[in-house]
């Protein structure tokens, strides 16, 4: 049986030069900005339609001549949506590769589809006979789609995120955790059930994942039952000296799973490079490498091969906490072939609630959460009593047309922004932002996505420049190994969203450029581009607030 192809977990899954196949790479950890639409060369002319290069910000120009842009070209609509007035347009109805900028469309399908307020409920069910505090047969949890079932839910119901999220912590240095236990939601409905009056179960645990089938077309792929977004967590602190072993701990921990470190430490200031390897079935885990002394912990993650006997191991274990003893044994295979056809006249006897979507839609468009972004076609689906993913694809056009937005010319083979055949125009985005400003949630839209110098893709842009928390916009980028030159060519790097004009007033704007390099292999180079394009943003908000005044 050969190895598993490595999946994306984040935005980026970053090869080195020994890559022996090319991959497309989605740079989402990035605040990647970018506020005009010409070549960066001075010679290149203004597009056929170009609207306001006589009024952009010679600041912008001066960074679009870099030699990062010497072949690139740039696309840009920015309006002002109470006059209709067009403040830049270049490229406007040119196909850009979106990047994660494609979740604008995918979270807000989803958004309107299900409900801002939709709560996901997953229900436990006793199936079998009661005599007394005993159950003679299973007791079946049904999957909904939830995608965080309580692992990120805070004391006050809202949804924990860090600015780094965990998904990435393969691709990109400074990922972290949130405090919250990603078995709460399990726990909850063990702690239901023995409520309930059961306290032994004489039969199995089965998880009911009959909601949707997995589509690997989506990568990474949702399932109906997610568990700390399907990973492993593994964290390595340096011991106090070099030459010692390094601290591990990890998390979620369910049975089988085993995970083991050779990692070292070596002395302050020399590299940390850990690498991460795993069983076919995911169950065996290794570390191995090193970590500076003094060095920050470092975060990886591994992913759980089989999401629903993980789910079930999980909640046989939750039972025996909360006290009720499981005959079955807690390891191996879900047994779906036991499920009922229905559960009508089979009693719930525990379920939990989440959040509401809105909470989830924050999450994902904060950090640009792919499991959640493709998580949201196969839910489209769903409503229409599909169990196909692929099926959520038409419902997403049918809201665009309601929306407002010209879905020719938006082209998707995902949720996330990922797939080779991404496109989408700046005015289809600029059509999508500006749909939610008429709506009774613009704000609560708005504050979701990522706040220049403030939170998100973009906390650590532009922390203390004059446009600090007036850019609220969705970034991507897709970046790949460029071989024939050792370099990394960006593909695309865009964004999408909104800038405070003052008095309650927001333009609408994209940025987006295609074909960039960086000098070297190097991620930083990326980061200096980051840097770069997040001061265009900042110069667009400075430049709209002063139209205002």
């Amino acid at each position: 049986m050969g190895r598993r192809p490595p999946r994306r977990r984040g935005n980026a899954v970053v090869r080195g030069k020994d890559s022996r196949s090319f991959r497309l790479l989605i740079v989402g950890c990035c605040a990647l900005l970018l506020g005009a639409v010409w070549a960066a060369a001075p010679e290149v002319r203004a597009p056929p339609g170009d609207v306001g290069s006589d009024r952009l910000d010679p600041r912008i120009a001066e960074i679009m001549r870099k030699p990062e842009y010497r072949n690139a070209q740039w696309g840009l609509l920015q309006r002002d949506p109470d006059s209709g007035r067009a403040v830049h347009s270049r490229f406007a109805e040119q196909f850009f590769i979106p990047g994660s900028t494609a979740k604008l469309f995918s979270v807000s399908g989803t958004w309107q589809t299900l409900g801002g307020a939709h709560r996901f409920k997953t229900p436990v069910h006793a199936v079998g006979e009661r005599h007394g505090s005993t159950l003679d047969g299973d007791l079946d949890l049904v999957a909904q789609g939830d995608l965080t079932m309580g692992g990120r839910t805070r004391s006050d119901g809202t949804v924990a995120f860090t600015d780094l999220d965990h998904t990435y912590a393969n691709d990109f240095p400074g990922a972290t955790l949130t405090p919250e236990n990603p078995l709460a939601g399990i726990d909850l409905i063990a702690q239901q059930v023995r409520r309930s009056g059961i306290t032994r179960v004489n039969g199995n645990v089965i998880v009911d994942d009959r909601l949707f089938r997995p589509e690997p077309v989506l990568d990474p792929t949702p399932t109906p039952l997610i568990i700390n977004d399907n990973l492993i967590d593994l964290l390595t602190t340096p011991g106090d000296h070099p030459g010692e072993p390094a601290q591990l701990d990890w998390r979620p921990k369910v049975a089988p799973y085993r995970v083991t470190s050779t990692v070292k430490t070596v002395a302050a200031g020399e590299p940390t490079d850990i690498a991460v390897t795993a069983s076919d079935d995911g169950t065996r885990i290794r570390l191995s490498g090193t970590i500076a002394a003094g060095a920050d912990p470092m975060l990886r993650v591994s992913d759980i091969a089989d999401p629903a006997a993980f789910g079930r191991t999980a909640l046989i274990e939750a039972l025996e906490r909360a006290g009720v003893e499981v005959t079955a044994d807690p390891t191996g295979p879900n047994p779906a072939g036991r499920l009922p056809d229905t559960y009508e006249g089979r009693p719930r006897v525990a379920a939990y609630t989440s959040p509401p979507y809105a909470e989830y839609a924050e999450l994902i468009l904060k950090v640009s959460h792919n499991l959640g972004a493709n998580l949201g076609m196969c839910l489209m689906a769903t409503k229409t009593g599909s169990h196909d993913c692929m099926d959520g694809f038409p419902v997403l056009a049918d809201f665009l047309e309601r929306a407002g937005v010209d879905h020719k010319q938006v082209q998707l083979l995902d949720g996330r922004g990922g797939n080779p055949v991404d496109r989408a125009t700046p005015k289809a985005e600029v059509q999508m932002l500006t749909y939610w400003m008429r709506t009774p949630e613009a704000k609560r839209f708005r504050e979701s996505l990522p706040i220049l110098g403030v939170d998100g893709l973009l906390a650590n842009n532009c922390r203390n420049c004059p446009a600090r928390g007036k850019v609220f916009a969705k970034t991507g980028a897709v970046v790949g190994l460029d071989a024939l030159n050792d370099r990394l060519g960006v593909g695309a790097i865009t964004i999408a969203g909104y800038l405070d004009t003052g008095n309650g007033g927001f333009d609408v704007f994209y940025a987006g450029v295609n074909g960039a390099a960086t000098p070297t292999t190097d991620i930083d180079g990326v980061r200096g581009i980051a840097n770069d394009l997040a001061m265009v943003s900042a110069y667009l908000q400075e430049a709209a607030a002063r139209r205002e005044d």
